[in-house]
């Protein structure tokens, strides 16, 4: 019997209003991440969630996230 595969995403955007995403695919206690705008992968097994963001940060400088309340 193969380990279901369950998809999340991170969104966050930059200050253009450009979406950027990072999807986190988890089979078993392995997750992979990919980023949609670059191609960037990277393997996590964890904090994954954590690492999405900080690639969003630092490389599409997307800090912008749109589940948190605006002050």
């Amino acid at each position: 019997m193969s380990t279901p595969t369950t998809t999340s995403k991170v969104r966050r955007w930059d200050q253009h209003g450009r979406e950027h995403v990072v999807q986190v695919q988890k089979a078993g206690v392995l997750r992979q991440l990919s980023c949609d705008t670059c191609g960037w992968r990277r393997k996590a097994q964890f904090l994954p969630w954590l690492k999405a963001e900080e690639h969003l940060t630092l490389e599409h400088q997307a800090t912008v996230n749109p589940s948190s309340p605006v002050p």
